[in-house]
């Protein structure tokens, strides 16, 4: 039997991509998570590794939503031989139980790691450089300018709440939020 493992690391992110892919493969069960790889305790994932019977695969697309690095993949990688299981990774191939299989699978496994640590640290390094700057705010960028701010909050002087966010399209909530911001710094 063919089993199924997609991953996506945040809420936000879409699975259907990976599931698409899985159905086309054949897999007849497919175990479907947002959870990040940076934790071991991935349960769907879990959960399929308990499902898995000799004689079974499990597909993954790629090799970085199976483990979440070198050491982990090999471990899993072995374990799931010694069970009889295979290991289909769609952007791989078929990690074959052979000392070709095995070394492949360990390179690649290495190169995945590498990439995920640079993307780390090139991302450690891009917040680290925008923290120097004097206009820099953790998190997700704003939706609307100061400027447009400052607009609304000026139109409320003579309208509601409710028109000023019919006019704008910014929210009572952002604005009375960033009146208090701004009332904060004139203190």
């Amino acid at each position: 039997m063919k089993y199924g493992y997609a991953r996506v690391s945040t809420l936000a992110q879409d699975l259907d991509v990976q599931v698409q892919a899985l159905q086309v493969e054949g897999c007849e069960v497919i175990y479907k998570e947002k959870f990040t790889g940076t934790k071991t305790d991935r349960p769907e994932f879990n959960k399929v590794l308990e499902a898995l019977r000799e004689g079974d695969t499990l597909v993954v697309t790629k090799l970085d939503r199976f483990a979440r690095s070198a050491v982990e993949g090999i471990q899993t990688v072995k374990a799931l031989f010694a069970s009889g299981v295979k290991v289909h990774i769609l952007n791989m191939g078929l990690v074959e139980n052979t000392p070709t299989g095995r070394l492949i699978f360990n390179i690649l496994s290495s190169f995945a790691e590498f990439e995920r640590d640079m993307i780390v640290e090139r991302t450690q390094e891009g917040k680290a450089l925008a923290k120097l700057r004097d206009d820099f705010r953790e998190g997700r960028p704003r939706k609307h300018s100061k400027q447009q701010i400052l607009h609304a909050i000026k139109l409320l002087k003579t309208h509601t709440y409710k028109e000023v966010e019919e006019l704008t399209g910014i929210k009572k909530r952002t604005l009375i939020n960033r009146k208090n911001e701004l009332k904060a710094k004139q203190l």
